[in-house]
């Protein structure tokens, strides 16, 4: 493809149980694709998108990644402007960022093509503003480790990835089963004692020191997710069963990826996370489900040119 820039954006384990909307990071083995040439008229347009039985929308400003494309174009006041095509490799309402993937990876295309590319944390607020296409707010616990790779801590305006030992990794299953994004934010309606809003906080400050310590016990004590995932669990067909298999193989923490269907967990060596991953689809299958595994470092690779 003379001319273009391709680039590959892994999924992500978005709010990584007790970091709702600030808190991801990165899988690697899977992803979404995005190949982006110039073009002189000052537009962006969508020329194609493989990999899904679902109809996404060519139409640029209803695209995460066209919509990124615009605000990066409008922000740089660029004279040309951008044709993409992407390939979904992230199954759609996956809970795995699939709409933060293609969004990201067109934002690593087309900044190769700058005559001054960006650096990763000046694409940032673009990726908010594609993201939010699809999920209706501006939040990246996604974007942030697609972004920079690995743990990421993501707010409003700013990335902090946070360090965690290279032994440490995840692993991610996806049951055979869409729960559309917009559905699982609908169960988290309603009111919450303050209470639970401590508890979240005190196992999120736990699960960051243990990260920078590299203290597995202080994530064992924190990696619990007592606000969110309460919620949307009975969402998710097989989820209880799910879980707690994955617990009784020693992981440091169990919970729900992003909006779910998918279930993460963490655990001290690949070996141990590799081992656990039988045991969770087993349980999927005895709750009437297919599912897909990866096992990946918790220092997992960003969002890179191919």
């Amino acid at each position: 493809m003379s001319g273009w820039a391709r680039a590959f954006s892994p999924a992500s384990v978005g709010n990584a149980g007790v970091g709702f909307d600030i808190l991801g990071h990165a899988i690697a083995g899977v992803g979404d694709t995005v190949a982006v040439r110039r073009i002189d008229t000052p537009e962006v347009r969508i020329g194609a998108i493989r990999g899904t039985t679902v109809d996404l929308p060519l139409d640029a400003p209803g695209n995460t990644s066209g919509a990124a494309l615009i605000a990066l174009r409008e922000a740089l006041q660029l004279p040309f402007g951008f044709e993409l095509e992407i390939d979904k490799g992230i199954p759609l309402g996956s809970g795995m960022g699939g709409s933060a993937a293609s969004c990201v990876a067109a934002l690593v295309a087309a900044n190769a093509l700058l005559d001054q590319p960006l650096s990763r944390d000046a694409l940032y607020p673009f990726a908010l503003a594609g993201e939010a296409i699809a999920s209706g707010g501006l939040h990246g616990d996604n974007l942030g480790p697609m972004l920079l790779g690995g743990l990421v801590l993501a707010t409003a305006d700013r990335l902090v990835r946070i360090p965690v030992p290279a032994e440490w990794h995840s692993l991610l299953v996806h049951p055979d089963a869409v729960l559309e994004t917009r559905r699982a934010r609908a169960a988290l309606q309603g009111a919450y004692e303050l209470k639970e809003f401590v508890a979240q906080s005190a196992n999120l400050a736990l699960v960051l020191t243990g990260c920078h310590a590299g203290d597995a016990a202080l994530v064992r004590a924190g990696l619990a997710d007592v606000l969110v995932e309460p919620r949307r669990a009975p969402l998710i067909g097989g989820f209880e069963a799910a879980k707690q298999a994955v617990l009784a193989t020693g992981a440091m923490g169990a919970s729900i990826s992003g909006a779910g269907p998918s279930i993460f967990a963490w655990f001290e060596t690949r070996e141990a996370a590799e081992a656990a991953a039988p045991k969770v689809r087993e349980a999927f299958a005895a709750a009437g489900f297919d599912s897909q595994s990866w096992v990946s470092p918790l220092n997992s690779p960003a969002a890179h040119l191919l």
